[in-house]
């Protein structure tokens, strides 16, 4: 009998991978109810691009990889995930049609997890921005309210985890991009340390360093179960961190030692925290503080937008070259037909840029980082919003824009939805943000939590706490496959 949405879509991705495992419910029954809550609610949420009927009506189950999410749907986002013989098209006319010559490492551990990849999830244009809307495939909700932003630049694999279509899905974060769209979808979504997961065999470090690979989940063992799926080292990475002795899986439902909570609401790229939003701030801290740990306000120090304005050469050196790269592949050529009004000046700036100009921003993101750093001198852990604001209506962030410029870029696009993720990009540390509360809109608050490089079992601990403390699992935004 096959199974009820209602039931499919409460489960987290664990929770379907036992169903599979004591023989309730077949890989094959499971993609079946992903497709038929694709069916149902993508088309007001818009979260899925593609699906592929050979993982789902055509499934051959000897096929899936053996590991713990055995059968469980997962969505393979629209950038760097790259599986060999599937469209990867980066959200961009420029690319549309484009196929991905072989396999990440990162696609390999998820098959290997025993994930089923039923499809694609949209992302922004090149992932440049903190809201999914495009050119290519229109633009996605927050299954909380129709026409408001799903975030970025995962969006689509937040909105489809939280809407109940899959339970898990493929995100990754260059300046906030898996943390922004589980905060404004209502999910959880983990940024690992630098260097944690591979970026092989293509890249090393993409965004030098800034970005990182991961999931969009609805719970925190989720999170740390895939963690252990995942962060594997592959041969040729750059580098390798230090693992815990445990498994994140267990580790994450230990109690943390006695931990230093800094808390700040500072606005650090001149955006006013929403009241609403500071509220359930201190209450996390007081949360924390009664579960015995030493919570105190503390702002970093960071130059905001105008260090932001200068790293960002960072980030866009060659990407002029990698836009031709692409013409060239697909036969199209880079102009206003083919990019989007922002990526193309953008694609501009990139030409323009100098080896002077990049090792400027070198010196910049060393600086930040140091300056940054600092915080943890005396905290553990680094309590903050994880958004300025809840989800606002499509057309605020979008690359769209024709009112845009490079000097105006951070102001315009990134400052409110990047405003507190960025400061863990540049020192390339863990940082996690929990569905903590509803604000009186009816949408979804997201708090952050950091910790240092390699102490994403920190994080866990805590994120599992506050699980437990201020639970989110039973709330159901109104586009839901299980309503």
């Amino acid at each position: 009998m096959p199974i009820a949405l209602s039931d499919y879509a409460r489960h987290d991705a664990t929770g379907l991978a036992e169903l599979v495992r004591n023989r309730e419910v077949t890989p094959k029954e499971l993609a079946d109810a992903a497709i038929r809550a694709i069916e149902k609610v993508n088309p007001d949420l818009n979260a899925v691009v593609e699906t592929y009927a050979d993982r789902i009506e055509a499934l051959d189950e000897t096929k899936l990889g053996a590991g713990p999410f055995r059968g469980v749907p997962f969505l393979m986002k629209d950038v760097f995930g790259h599986e060999g013989g599937r469209k990867i098209e980066f959200g961009s006319r420029l690319c549309a049609g484009m196929v991905a010559d072989r396999d990440t490492h990162y696609c390999t551990l998820v098959k290997a997890a025993g994930l089923n990849i039923i499809g694609r999830s949209a992302a922004p244009e090149y992932s440049l921005t903190g809201t999914t809307e495009t050119a290519l495939y229109g633009a996605t909700s927050t299954p909380w309210r129709k026409g408001y932003s799903a975030g970025g630049s995962s969006g689509g694999a937040a909105a489809a985890v939280t809407a109940g279509l899959v339970p898990m899905a493929h995100g990754s974060d260059i300046a906030g991009s898996i943390r922004i769209p589980a905060a404004w979808c209502g999910g959880v979504g983990l940024k690992p340390s630098r260097g944690r997961i591979s970026f092989g065999p293509a890249l090393d470090e993409n965004g030098f360093g800034l970005a990182m690979n991961f999931v969009q989940v609805k719970s925190v063992r989720d999170a740390a179960a895939m963690l252990d799926c995942v962060a594997k080292p592959q041969p040729g990475d750059p580098f390798l961190i230090p693992r815990p002795d445990q498994p994140w899986q267990i580790l994450a439902r230990k109690a943390p030692p006695r931990l230093r909570i800094g808390w700040t609401v500072k606005p650090l790229l001149g955006v006013t925290v929403d009241p609403e939003i500071v509220a359930t701030l201190k209450r996390t801290a007081k949360v924390l503080e009664d579960a015995g740990h030493d919570v105190f306000e503390q702002d970093p120090e960071f130059d905001g937008a105008a260090s932001l304005n200068r790293f960002m050469d960072l980030w866009f050196f060659g990407m002029d070259g990698r836009f031709e790269g692409y013409a060239a592949k697909t036969g199209r050529k880079v102009g206003p037909d083919t990019l989007e009004p922002v990526t193309l000046a953008i694609y501009e700036h990139a030409k323009r840029l100098k080896a002077a100009d990049f090792f400027a921003a070198v010196a910049e993101v060393n600086s930040a980082r140091r300056k940054l750093g600092k915080f943890y001198e005396t905290a553990d852990v680094w309590l903050s919003p994880m958004i300025a604001k809840v989800s606002e209506p499509w057309g605020n962030y979008n690359l769209g824009r024709t009112d845009v410029t490079m000097q105006t870029l951070v102001e315009k696009l990134y400052a409110v939805p990047c405003q507190y993720t960025v400061p863990h990009n540049i020192m390339g540390t863990p940082a996690i943000t929990l569905p903590l509360a509803q604000h009186s809109s009816g949408l979804p608050i997201g708090i952050q939590l950091a910790a240092r490089p390699a102490a994403e079992h920190t994080i866990l601990q805590l994120a599992t706490m506050l699980e437990q403390a201020m639970p989110w699992a039973d709330r159901q935004p109104p586009m839901y496959a299980g309503r």
